[in-house]
């Protein structure tokens, strides 16, 4: 059984994709690993922690595909990884999700999990991995933008 959220969640993680590739795809390779100050992360670091995040709580949380995550090496890389490479790994991740989604039944997403250390259950899951690639989507967007990328994701509302 399909359920609506799983439905919206793979309508938005393929949403985000479409926006994270075209902030990208503009910027050379320096730029996208760039880094505003120590304290912040790149548009590397940010496709890295997608990945991981999304393989943690949907493939292995929801799907059950055992995944070995190493969360602080996805912040610490400075570089290392073809922006090419990074748009890639997250688009067969989102990909992944996507089919992970479309066959949870509401017993699937009911039943309590632990993930991260976190109680929840699997709409909480689905919930999380989706407002989770929103946030750090705007934050891709906005790095691509302050190196001049022109990205007009909804020409549809200009003039309004």
């Amino acid at each position: 059984m399909h359920s609506r959220l799983s439905s919206f969640a793979e309508h938005y993680w393929a949403e985000y994709l479409g926006k994270i590739e075209a902030a990208v795809e503009p910027l050379s390779e320096e730029q996208v690993w760039w880094r505003p100050n120590e304290a912040s992360n790149s548009i590397g670091n940010l496709c890295a922690h997608l990945v991981g995040n999304l393989s943690q709580w949907v493939l292995d949380g929801l799907g059950g595909e055992p995944f070995e995550r190493h969360r602080d090496a996805e912040f610490a890389a400075r570089g290392g990884v073809a922006k090419r490479e990074l748009v890639e790994r997250l688009r067969a991740t989102v990909e992944r999700c996507r089919r992970v989604a479309a066959r949870l039944s509401a017993d699937e997403l009911g039943r309590a999990l632990r993930i991260q250390a976190y109680e929840t259950d699997g709409y909480g899951a689905l919930f999380h991995a989706v407002e989770h690639m929103a946030y750090h989507t705007g934050q891709i967007v906005l790095l691509a933008k302050l190196h001049g990328a022109a990205l007009d994701f909804y020409p549809q509302h200009r003039g309004e």
